[in-house]
């Protein structure tokens, strides 16, 4: 198992593919820490198969959007496992509304979620990562960070937010061995697309060219992959599952 011995920090963990990530990551072997915000029954769930599977982990709550439960976070992980080698900004939320519709409190979340929350937790491992010269960061944007989606401003303003981020810190962290990379992924079967169905699904799987969503377990695998030890030579990338959709 190629992450034996290393710890990831998941946020968002509880559910879709946070949830597939967490797993996958232990399933390599990596001791995990899965975060969540309102969903403890869920995250619970998480730990409990990881731990029958034999491994270990430790559920933690906190809002992304506080910069001090982001730190809390990292400490915490750190305190648990004595190090910190793997960061998943997964933590999100979609929010489908016009422009002119969208109120400050929901821009602001929106931001404070994405992309402020994504600094605070990379200000906070850096430092360990850095003293180990060792490190993987994955940022877990969107297909509409890369294109923008109409109605969906504000969730395409944060995801490409991330991808600048993404690139920018891949260049400052190189020198340390910490590699920076962001996963875009197309529609997933996730509880947050549970609403594309009917004409919707249709029209979007006529223009997928592989005719069909992808699965939590396809991005983990993604994940998986710019986690480990093999990608030591891949960062600044952002590698978009999204069945051919945009290529």
């Amino acid at each position: 198992m190629e992450l034996t011995g290393q710890v990831a920090l998941v946020t968002g963990a509880s559910r879709g593919i946070g949830r597939a990530i967490a797993l996958h990551l232990a399933a390599q072997g990596a001791n995990v820490v899965i975060n969540y915000r309102e969903r403890a029954d869920a995250a619970n769930e998480v730990a409990e198969t990881i731990r029958k599977a034999g491994g270990q982990t430790e559920a933690i709550q906190g809002d992304v959007a506080d910069p001090k439960a982001c730190r809390h976070l990292v400490q915490t992980a750190v305190d648990r496992f004595g190090r910190l080698d793997i960061l998943i900004h997964n933590a999100g939320h979609a929010l489908e509304k016009l422009l002119l519709d969208t109120e400050q409190d929901e821009w602001d979340r929106m931001l404070a979620v994405h992309l402020t929350g994504m600094y605070a937790l990379t200000r906070a491992a850096l430092p360990h990562m850095i003293t180990r010269r060792y490190g993987r960061i994955i940022n877990m944007s969107s297909i509409w960070g890369i294109t923008g989606a109409s109605y969906e401003v504000a969730y395409s303003t944060a995801k490409a937010g991330q991808i600048g981020f993404t690139k920018a810190m891949a260049q400052e962290a190189g020198p340390w061995g910490i590699t920076v990379n962001a996963v875009a992924p197309g529609w997933i079967e996730t509880e947050m697309n549970a609403d594309l169905t009917g004409e919707a699904l249709d029209l979007w799987l006529q223009k997928t060219p592989v005719g069909r969503l992808g699965t939590p377990l396809e991005i983990a695998e993604v994940v998986g992959f710019l986690a480990g030890p093999k990608a030591g030579f891949i960062t600044g990338q952002i590698i978009s599952p999204n069945g051919g959709v945009v290529v």
